[in-house]
């Protein structure tokens, strides 16, 4: 399907696109660039990427198509870094968690050239980041949000598509207020419950014999605290707004059962238990049966 890809960022996220489109055959040559020269040699010896640039702009120099997969506080720059190489033809994506900061970046980074840019977040990842880690396998299966706007030229809005359905994902489509939104109630809160539950339980002078003692439940809770801190800095921030107002949802839910613990009410605390379990046994079961959701 392409040619030639400008890779710009050759970690996780990057890495595996890389190796996905080769190994779907939809791409014909890799050319990369990172900021880390040894990021750059550790791409070039696993055979994620075939070439080296020593810059963004010659990474996207004769590309037809350009994955930005960069901390989203670094799209604006990049995309700037960019900007003289192109084209009408040229489809540019990214893969960031927040859209509406992205998108913005975009329209002052490209200008009239933001027709060819198609902001796009896998549901994707893995705790372990860099290009080591990368796998060809990462976005099978999984769902991948476009938010495409009016600007967004229609060749470059079906070649997203195609690409991520050549790739087994399920394309949804979003307004990027609706998505960010929808991801700071199901990505972005817990991501930040699991750094701040680490941390209470850590901060207390009893914190390491607590750890020792802990089980699956705890560990599947907190798995997601050993996410890339850079990464998951930008997006608390970049998000803020509407993650603000999700952790308010939360904590009036959290107030809701110690007011009931403080009560020693037992049967309206089971009842709100029940009512947690039951939303999330029905939510499994969808899962169950739309597994390409489930990632």
């Amino acid at each position: 399907m392409f040619e030639r890809l400008g890779l710009i960022g050759c970690g996780l996220m990057g890495g595996s696109f890389a190796l996905a489109l080769k190994d779907a055959g939809l791409v014909q040559r890799v050319v990369g660039f990172s900021p880390s020269t040894t990021t750059l040699q550790k791409a070039l010896q696993l055979g994620v990427i075939d070439e080296a640039a020593a810059s963004p702009g010659q990474a996207a120099t004769g590309a037809d198509i350009v994955l930005v997969a960069v901390p989203v506080s670094a799209t604006e720059a990049t995309l700037q870094a960019i900007q003289p190489a192109v084209t009408p033809q040229m489809l540019i994506m990214d893969v960031g968690s927040t859209k509406s900061d992205v998108l913005a970046a975009a329209r002052r980074a490209l200008g009239g050239q933001i027709g060819s840019f198609v902001p796009t977040h896998p549901i994707a990842g893995k705790e372990k980041a860099g290009v080591e880690h990368a796998d060809a396998r990462l976005y099978q299966g999984c769902q991948v949000i476009l938010t495409p706007t009016t600007e967004t030229l229609d060749k470059q809005r079906q070649q997203a598509q195609d690409l991520w359905q050549a790739l087994d994902c399920k394309v949804v489509n979003m307004a990027p207020e609706a998505h960010d939104a929808a991801f700071a109630a199901v990505s972005h809160l817990p991501h930040l419950l699991a750094f701040a539950m680490m941390n209470a339980v850590t901060g207390q002078p009893q914190g390491e014999e607590f750890l020792s003692l802990a089980g699956p439940g705890f560990r599947d809770f907190t798995r997601i605290a050993a996410s890339d801190p850079k990464v998951w800095r930008d997006i608390l921030l970049t998000n803020r707004q509407q993650l603000l107002a999700q952790s308010q949802y939360f904590q009036a839910q959290l107030q809701a059962f110690e007011r009931l613990m403080q009560e020693g009410d037992g049967a309206a605390l089971q009842a709100l238990i029940e009512q947690a379990s039951a939303a999330r046994s029905q939510w499994h079961l969808k899962q169950h049966h739309n597994p390409r959701q489930a990632c």
